[in-house]
């Protein structure tokens, strides 16, 4: 990757940072592909001991979750990241490459979530040799199953935030750069309808089409989600519908995944218990109703709001301004947030294109979110 200038990251300590995101992308690691996450897990938990860690790895038919404790002063305070990303195998060599251009880097799973944890690493890298009792103890998670709703590892993560004095996760920030503090609830429902086949000219009667009954139950899940009786809004989005063979086949199977965010807890569960409730229209046909995941939303609270200005007096410690607001977008956070933990998102650097050919980072905010985790990690917080 060539370089511009020093604030682009000339200097060798930032082309050793850019290296080790350059390692960290290179190990392609996307969902469920538990090899992938074995070999990235294996290098993260080597560095983590190299910086003084007690290092746990908690396989999963996933992959390989990690946990690691760094000594320090008080209650752990908790850095959450992941380590799949939604680019399979391959991708790197071809039409996705890792690039830069100046104070852009370009490539699969850079923006979210590789650059957010080099952030971590650097900053304990830089704080290793403090003292104890200069430092905060730290407690990193990272889970392997982040990109599809954390369905396998979100009990580990709980169990995890045990304690702790707050949370930090390291997903992208708003476009400026500001922190996120609250975010929309985000569930995944999955429709599944058995009909009967039969001839669609011989014998339709003979027949149950799935199709026309996941078509009739989509039109009740959107009444449901655009009740204007409902606390609050609802975003709902049919991501995935399949069924049927032929043309000339009553089709026998069908089925619908739906994409729902929230803001309140109140809705999302007068929603779910509305959808979970759903009955066949047709006598003979069957549907069920499964939730895949779910991130529970996670609204503001004083003590968010606490935590935020402990980091922004940090920030101001390093010359920088830190703020924060809620976002749309649901994380890992969300599990930590809605159970009244103090939490912050957003910690990784600025960029943009997450899950797109576009997906980037900035250099110079990487570098930038590396000194504020140092001047964090010095201050003292509760």
């Amino acid at each position: 990757m060539s370089t511009s200038s020093t604030t682009s990251g000339t200097d060798p300590q930032s082309e050793a940072i850019l290296a080790l995101v350059a390692e960290l992308v290179g190990h392609e690691t996307p969902s469920y592909d538990a090899a992938a996450s074995a070999r990235i897990a294996e290098s993260l938990s080597a560095r983590f001991e190299s910086l003084g860690a007690v290092v746990e790895r908690i396989p999963s038919p996933a992959g390989i979750d990690l946990v690691a404790d760094f000594p320090g002063t008080g209650a752990p305070l908790l850095l959450v990241g992941h380590t799949d990303t939604v680019w399979p195998v391959g991708t790197l060599d071809g039409d996705v490459p890792l690039s830069r251009d100046g104070d852009v880097v370009r490539g699969p799973g850079t923006y979210d979530m590789k650059a957010g944890i080099v952030v971590m690493l650097e900053a304990l890298r830089r704080t290793k040799d403090l003292p104890p009792a200069e430092r905060r103890a730290v407690r990193i998670v990272l889970v392997c199953d982040e990109e599809v709703g954390s369905p396998l590892s979100s009990p580990l993560l709980l169990e995890r935030a045990e304690g702790v004095a707050g949370a930090i996760g390291f997903e992208s920030p708003h476009p400026d750069g500001a922190l996120k503090v609250g975010r929309r609830g985000s569930t995944r429902v999955r429709l599944s309808v058995e009909g009967k086949a039969a001839h669609a000219a011989l014998d339709p009667e003979d027949g149950v089409s799935a199709i026309e009954e996941l078509v009739d139950q989509l039109v009740r899940v959107r009444a449901i989600t655009s009740d204007p009786a409902l606390p609050g809004p609802v975003l709902c989005n049919v991501g995935t519908i399949s069924g049927g063979t032929r043309a000339n086949v009553v089709p026998a199977h069908a089925e619908a995944e739906v994409g729902l965010r929230f803001t309140d807890a109140a809705t999302e569960r007068q929603v779910l218990e509305a959808l979970t409730a759903l009955s066949p229209i047709r006598a003979r046909a069957r549907l069920a109703v499964d939730v895949l995941s779910s991130r529970p939303a996670w609204q503001p609270s004083p003590a968010d709001a606490l935590l935020l200005e402990q980091i922004s007096v940090a920030g101001r410690a390093v010359g920088q301004q830190v703020s924060g607001r809620p976002a749309a977008g649901a994380g890992d956070t969300n599990l930590l947030g809605s159970r009244g933990i103090p939490t912050v998102d957003g910690f990784g650097p600025r960029g943009g294109g997450a899950h797109a050919r576009d997906e980037h980072f900035l250099v110079s905010s990487l570098i930038e979110r590396v000194e504020l985790l140092c001047a964090v990690l010095r201050v003292s917080t509760p």
